[in-house]
C-alpha cells in the first residue's frame, strides 16, 4: 500500500481542481504545491545530508531572475526560465559550494544566510539588469486560469518527490546519512565529503531555482526584496521541514500544508496584521519541544498526545 500511495496522492491531486474551486482556493493550493518543491529541496540538503542552510533564498531569487531577466532582455517567454535557472542556479550553488561547504555546522549556516544578503543587494544595486527595487512585471501573462499554473506546479512537485526518493534511496543516499552523522567517520571511511555535500547542495539549489521561476511566471512580478527575503523564503523553507518532518519523504507535504493553512487564517482575522511570523515562532518552539522529528516522524507520539494512541 505504501508502494503506491504517492501515485494515489497525486491523482488525488490532479482530479482536486476539476470539482470547481475559486480563484483563491487554487490560488492556496499552488502556494501548497510550491512550498512542497521548496520544502522537499531543503530536505535533501539540510534534513538528508545535515547541511542546514538559511540560505535558500540566494537559489529561489536567482531562479526568479532567470525568468525575469529572460522575459525584459530577450523577448523570450519567462517560462523559458524554468530549465533555464537549473543552469543558472546550478553554477551559482558550484561557487557558493566552494566558499561555504569549507565550514561546518553554525558557520555554514551564517555563510549561506550572508550570501543570500549578498545577492539580495546586488540585485537591488545591478539597475540596468534587474530593475533594482522597481523589480520586474511580466506584461503578458500565459493563461488567466489559475489551473494550468496549478498544473505544471504539480508536475514540478511530482519529479523533485520522486527523484528525491530516488537519490535517497541509492548510494549517493548513504553517503549523504553518512555525512550528516559524522563527517569525519564518512571521510575515515574513504567518502569524498567535500563531493558529496556539493552534489547535495547543487541538487537542492536546482530544484529551489526552478519553483523561483514558476514563481516569477506565477506572480508576474518580482523584486529583490521578495524573492530574496531571509524570513519569507529562507526561514519559511526550514520551519516547512521542521514541521513537518526532518529527512521524511512526506514531511514538507505536511509542513507546507499546515504553514500555508496557518499565514491564511492569520492574515484573514484583521487585528492580527502581520503577526503571522509571531505564530510560526511559537509553532516552532511547540515542534521542538514536543515533537522534535516534525509531525510526520513522530506521528506516533503525536497520536499519543492527543489521546488517540493504544493505551500501554
Amino acid at each position: 500500500m505504501k508502494r503506491y500511495l504517492p501515485l494515489f496522492c497525486l491523482a488525488l491531486l490532479a482530479v482536486v481542481p476539476l470539482v470547481g474551486l475559486n480563484s483563491y482556493l487554487m490560488h492556496i493550493l499552488i502556494l501548497f504545491v510550491m512550498w512542497s518543491v521548496i520544502g522537499m529541496s531543503w530536505n535533501l540538503l539540510g534534513g538528508y545530508c545535515g547541511q542546514v542552510s538559511f540560505g535558500h533564498a540566494a537559489f529561489f531569487g536567482v531562479g526568479a531572475y532567470t525568468a525575469g531577466i529572460l522575459y525584459t532582455k530577450t523577448g523570450l517567454s519567462a517560462w523559458w526560465g524554468l530549465p533555464l535557472s537549473i543552469v543558472a542556479v546550478t553554477l551559482v550553488a558550484l561557487v557558493m559550494g566552494f566558499i561555504v561547504l569549507r565550514l561546518r555546522g553554525p558557520y555554514f549556516a551564517l555563510a549561506t544566510l550572508a550570501i543570500g544578503e549578498v545577492l539580495r543587494v546586488t540585485a537591488e544595486n545591478l539597475t540596468n539588469l534587474t530593475n533594482g527595487d522597481v523589480g520586474i512585471m511580466i506584461q503578458e501573462r500565459t493563461w488567466v486560469e489559475k489551473i494550468w499554473y496549478y498544473y505544471i506546479i504539480l508536475a514540478v512537485a511530482a519529479i523533485t518527490f520522486y527523484l528525491v526518493r530516488a537519490v535517497i534511496q541509492s548510494k549517493l543516499g548513504y553517503y549523504f546519512v553518512a555525512i550528516r552523522e559524522d563527517q569525519d567517520a564518512a571521510e575515515s571511511l574513504g567518502i569524498n565529503t567535500t563531493l558529496y555535500k556539493t552534489i547535495a547542495l547543487t541538487l537542492s539549489a536546482a530544484i529551489t531555482g526552478m519553483a523561483g521561476a514558476f514563481y516569477t511566471n506565477y506572480m508576474g512580478y518580482i523584486d529583490p526584496k521578495v524573492v530574496f527575503a531571509l524570513h519569507d523564503i529562507s526561514i519559511v523553507a526550514i520551519m516547512v521541514v521542521m514541521v513537518g518532518g526532518v529527512a521524511t519523504f512526506w514531511g514538507p507535504v505536511v509542513g507546507s500544508i499546515i504553514m500555508i493553512l496557518m499565514a491564511e487564517m492569520i492574515r484573514s482575522v484583521p487585528m492580527l496584521g502581520t503577526a503571522h511570523q509571531t505564530f510560526f515562532g511559537a509553532l516552532l518552539i511547540f515542534i521542538i519541544i514536543f515533537l522534535p522529528n516534525g509531525i510526520v516522524g513522530d506521528f506516533k507520539k503525536l497520536r499519543r498526545l492527543v489521546g488517540l494512541g493504544r493505551p500501554s
